[in-house]
């Protein structure tokens, strides 16, 4: 069922609103450092990530696959093809006793426009201990699709949840 878009959220100073991401999406670096957590191992580090940004969607994050601890990774099946970074490749992340399956994702030979982010790992916050941008715990973008990380520095509403499907 098609939805109108919602009225945005008014970003405060400091904050950006999803709903001013462009569509397609852009890439671009991300400023802050970027930590996963998974079965109380610190699984991955980096300030040298990438983040996507797209119209309703909170952030995804792409951090290079050296980021991560060696073994944490594990090829995971299925596919799926987004329409502007091209096919993904998923992964499962074990850690410290815990598996997630299939909760990480790249793009191996991506689009054009999202070569620079080639092999480098997004994850869905949901399945790990905790996810954080710039040292905050970010919580995940709702619904059981969609990857992105809410800080306090964007404000939706965000597409995943209920009634969000025609955004």
């Amino acid at each position: 069922m098609f939805r109108s878009r919602p009225q945005p959220t008014p970003p405060a100073p400091g904050q950006e609103s999803v709903w001013d991401y462009p569509r397609p999406p852009r890439l671009e670096r991300a400023r802050q450092r970027i930590e996963i957590v998974l079965g109380g191992v610190r699984i991955a580090d980096t300030d040298q990530a990438f983040r996507v940004l797209e119209t309703s969607h909170p952030p995804s994050y792409y951090l290079p696959r050296e980021a991560f601890v060696p073994g944490v990774l594990s090829p995971a099946p299925g596919r799926s093809v987004c329409e502007w970074k091209g096919p993904a490749t998923y992964w499962t992340l074990a850690a410290g006793g815990r598996v997630a399956e299939a909760a990480g994702w790249s793009y191996e030979a991506p689009t054009p426009a999202f070569v620079p982010m080639t092999g480098f790992v997004a994850v869905y916050a949901g399945p790990m201990d905790e996810c954080r941008v710039g040292g905050e715990v970010v919580t995940p973008q709702p619904g059981g699709f969609y990857g992105g990380w809410i800080t306090s520095t964007v404000v939706g509403p965000f597409k995943g949840g209920p009634g969000s499907m025609g955004w």
